[in-house]
């Protein structure tokens, strides 16, 4: 029989407004659904949708690809219902994936806590949410949850699953001792890549810039735009994402009206994960100055598309320019990043054809490390086995690593 994985997510497919931890469960039950009984509870409808999914079956499970999925209606999200949930749903690890979430994460722990559902191995995926820029956001109500939630031992004997080794000193920088059984087991990519040809530029004109990402302060969209505003070659820029929030939408449209003429911006909304690919490919370069990632799924989807990147140095992809497919660049030095995008409208076609195949031969090299699926096996492997002792052995490596 296969181990039974319990994963609460607050959104999960046919959704995609909400960004990576979608794809990044989605990804996981493909490359894994095979070997582990992946049981998801989520919401019954996607960021910002005030309605239902259509086709779906409400407050009951629903195969979703290798997945079985229980789509939660809003009046049943107390905790009490939510452990009656868990109580009721057989399974061998708890996995979740948020540290603040209150409906997903906070209740199950609570409960937990209240001995209210039973004392199986939890796992828990922070999703870059202890790194700096994230943290930055909204800090009045996140860092008094910290405090109280160790306070009260919440966290206390999860083992916690970390992207990369710059996560494991977040979390254990925020979490102390609690946060002390850390594995990492990186984000997963697609289990398999689009064939797609990117377009090729033609003399003389604008370099296609996207930014492709949610409408929100963490992904930096005013920071784009800054830096558009002072470059001095001809842009189209595309934005394509979800408002998440409206105040911050406003700021960004206040810094739109103030684009030199060389400049034109276009904003499409959302867009559903099936056109990403095409998007990457019918642009030059994509544009995310975000405040930190612990993951970042667009950035490998433009790679997987042959196009090139700019971002911050706050993800796990670093070293993009010596690698020839891209930039990662520190958000206080914003005339690097006018720089690299005069830069890029200056390359010959040819010039620009050669970095969109290193681009691609890149992504093919990444995200087809079967080490990725190895690690993510064994995170749950050993939460099945319960075995703490080889979890601490791990963490030992991670700090002689660190």
């Amino acid at each position: 029989m296969k181990p039974i994985i319990l994963a609460l997510v607050h959104y999960y497919l046919p959704g995609y407004k909400s960004g990576g931890p979608v794809r990044t469960i989605a990804n996981m039950v493909d490359h894994l659904g095979d070997e582990l009984d992946f049981r998801i509870v989520t919401s019954d409808r996607d960021a910002l949708d005030d309605v239902a999914y259509p086709g779906v079956s409400v407050d009951q499970w629903n195969r979703v690809g290798k997945a079985q999925v229980f789509y939660l209606s809003p009046r049943n999200r107390s905790m009490s219902a939510l452990a009656q949930l868990i109580r009721d749903t057989p399974h061998d690890v708890l996995y979740l994936n948020s540290f603040f979430d209150p409906i997903f994460t906070r209740s199950p722990l609570l409960a937990r806590r209240l001995g209210r559902i039973p004392p199986k191995p939890v796992v828990i995926a922070p999703r870059g949410e202890f790194s700096a820029g994230a943290l930055a956001l909204k800090q009045w109500k996140k860092l008094p949850y910290l405090y109280l939630s160790k306070l009260l031992g919440l966290y206390h004997t999860c083992i916690w699953q970390a992207s990369s080794k710059h996560e494991v000193t977040d979390i254990r920088q925020n979490m102390g001792k609690t946060g002390q059984t850390i594995v990492i087991a990186p984000n997963l990519p697609p289990a398999s890549f689009p064939a797609i040809s990117p377009r090729v530029r033609q003399p003389g004109e604008p370099l296609k810039v996207v930014f492709l990402s949610r409408i929100s302060p963490n992904k930096n969209l005013d920071f784009a735009l800054r830096v558009l505003t002072l470059v001095n070659v001809p842009i189209d820029f595309s934005i394509y994402g979800p408002i998440r929030d409206e105040a911050y939408w406003k700021r960004c449209q206040e810094v739109l009206k103030t684009l030199p003429g060389n400049v034109q911006a276009h904003f499409y909304g959302p867009v559903s994960p099936s056109m990403v690919p095409k998007i990457m490919a019918d642009n030059d370069l994509f544009f995310l100055p975000t405040r930190g990632e612990n993951y970042g799924h667009v950035i490998p989807e433009a790679f997987s598309a042959g196009t090139p990147v700019l971002i911050a140095d706050t993800t796990p992809w670093r070293g993009l320019e010596d690698a020839g497919v891209g930039w990662d660049l520190d958000l206080t030095d914003i005339s690097a990043f006018v720089r690299c995008i005069e830069h890029c409208a200056a390359l010959s076609a040819e010039e620009y054809a050669g970095l969109r195949n290193k681009a691609r031969d890149f992504a093919v090299l990444k995200l087809t490390d079967v080490e990725l699926v190895e690690a993510n096996r064994r995170l749950f492997q050993e939460a099945v086995n319960n075995n703490l002792g080889r979890y601490t052995s791990a963490v030992e490596k991670i700090h002689q690593a660190l």
